[in-house]
């Protein structure tokens, strides 16, 4: 009897890249995994931004600790503006997403 190994065969699938993109569509569910250099860049940028984005935050609230409609306004504009341009990378640099289920056999 063959043993299975889903770590194993999932890194496979992930090292086999020939088109040389950045993301490629997840196994299980929707959406897209880093499986190179600049997708993982990409991925600790968007990490980076969002953590800046809350210390900055954090340092605007007044105070009596009440945050201005304009510090609410950027704080979640730069969220939402970060994951569109997440989004659109991921588009054009990787796989068009689809649900999976799994290797194929």
């Amino acid at each position: 009897m063959k043993k299975k190994y889903p770590l194993r065969n999932y890194i496979e699938y992930m090292k086999d890249n020939p088109k040389g993109l950045w993301f490629k569509m997840r196994l299980y569910g929707w959406g897209w995994v880093p499986v190179s250099k600049e997708g993982w860049l990409v991925v600790l940028g968007f990490i980076g931004i969002l953590l800046l984005n809350g210390i900055y935050f954090a340092s605007k609230i007044s105070p009596n600790g009440n945050p201005t409609t304009w510090d609410l306004s950027l704080f979640f504009g730069v969220i939402v503006i970060s994951i569109i341009f997440l989004f659109w990378i991921c588009y054009k640099k990787g796989e068009w997403p689809k649900w999976n289920w799994g290797l194929k056999k």
